[in-house]
């Protein structure tokens, strides 16, 4: 991607040297001179709040299959020529109605607020386990110890799953999702289609075992789910089944993360939100404004879209960055680029996409985060840095892989 672009062009670069510690000079600068960028890749990037939230709640399709041909569909056609190609491009994530209502409506009782706030109390303690354990050691990594480890446990617990190596499920879910970013080279592509054929089959032996083990759990609501009569076929189910499986860890271990490592190099509102524990759930709201846990979006025209003076051809992939929306200061004001745990307008965050494909887990991610990183700041009043933070390279997910803190001064 950089032989396209000629030193010191204003295009969206994410390999660009210090993106992945910070991205959000360069979403300023877009902001700013470029909001709606025809990119030379075949791609169009969108950067400002207002444009991004129309866009988001324009109805437009996720399906790749809409992409008119060039080269930039001919690489996200790769994932789904793979004639061993798993859950991509079979989930609730990448279907436009009527599939995506059907797909979604046999998940979405799971998720309402009334079955989430539920979990609270599972949370809590799982969340208390952890601190336990950091509070034993001192000093360890905010990830491995709390940030990872819950999401991971509770949606294990929803969906019902058997005992699994989590270390690999990590890896293969942290491998698949790059599907949602710009592939750049041959080998990446190569990883994920791997990562989804080996967590597809490993999803397909836990669909049997629960199939013989039928429980009071999401995955046996899967298999027995029907909508106007119709049933989840095999790969569709699998498709769900990973989704949620990936889904339901991977942003969540970056709200936290992300929200400590603000907290952290924002000692005044570490401390407002010590002084302040009603602001824990606007602190989240904040926090996913501040660093969104996933930082794009896509969308595919299956016409000419209006936008900003531009018109964007039918069959285009457009890329909506949400992480750029967050920190727009049209929408939010002048200290867009300041993290204030009172803001009142940072529950309009758009971390969370809009529309009819609005994140499903969205009020237990919130729940999660809430719980974890307000109760992360009352145990432990020394919390601090123990090391240099390393980021995990993702263009899109992006959070630390490496949080080391210390809990004692």
């Amino acid at each position: 991607m950089t032989d396209l672009i000629e030193p010191g062009e204003l295009l969206f670069n994410p390999f660009a040297p210090g993106f992945f510690e910070n991205p959000y000079e360069q979403y300023k600068m877009l902001r700013d001179e470029d909001p709606v960028q025809e990119h030379p890749l075949g791609f169009w990037f969108v950067s400002r709040y207002e444009d991004v939230s129309a866009l988001l709640k324009a109805g437009l399709s996720v399906d790749v299959a809409n992409l008119a041909e060039g080269p930039f569909a001919e690489q996200l056609g790769y994932f789904a020529a793979e004639e061993d190609a798993g859950a991509l491009n079979r989930s609730m994530l990448d279907r436009d109605p009527p599939d995506h209502t059907r797909l979604r409506s046999l998940v979405t009782k799971v998720f309402t607020r009334r079955a989430v706030a539920a979990l609270e109390p599972k949370i809590a303690g799982l969340v208390d386990a952890a601190l336990d354990r950091m509070a034993e050691k001192g000093a360890s990594d905010l990830v491995e110890e709390l940030a990872f480890p819950l999401p991971f446990a509770v949606i294990s617990e929803m969906l019902g799953m058997p005992p699994t190596d989590h270390s690999r499920i990590r890896e293969l879910s942290g491998t698949l999702v790059r599907s949602l970013e710009i592939v750049a080279d041959e080998d990446t592509a190569r990883a994920i289609t791997a990562a989804d054929a080996e967590l597809t089959g490993i999803t397909r032996e836990v669909i049997a075992w629960k199939r013989e083990h039928p429980a009071d759990d999401l995955l046996t609501a899967l298999i027995a789910a029907e909508h106007d009569g119709q049933v989840l076929d095999g790969d569709e189910l699998v498709a769900q089944v990973v989704l949620l499986y990936v889904a339901g860890h991977e942003t969540t271990v970056n709200l936290i993360a992300n929200g400590v490592n603000a907290l952290l190099r924002n000692p005044d509102q570490l401390a407002l939100l010590r002084e302040r524990p009603d602001l824990a759930a606007n602190a989240v709201e904040e926090f996913l404004r501040y660093d969104s846990p996933v930082q794009q979006t896509r969308r595919v025209t299956t016409e000419a879209y209006p936008v900003a003076g531009k018109e964007i051809p039918a069959g285009t992939f457009v890329l909506a960055c949400l992480g750029s929306a967050n920190r727009d200061e049209r929408f939010f004001g002048p200290d867009a680029d300041r993290l204030r745990l009172d803001r009142a307008e940072a529950r309009h965050q758009v971390s969370f996409g809009a529309g009819p494909h609005h994140c499903l887990g969205a009020a237990l991610a919130r729940l999660e985060g809430q719980v974890a990183v307000s109760r992360l700041v009352q145990r432990f009043p020394e919390l601090g840095f123990a090391g240099d933070l390393e980021w995990n390279g993702r263009i899109n997910l992006r959070g630390p892989a490496k949080f080391p803190v210390t809990v004692r001064a």
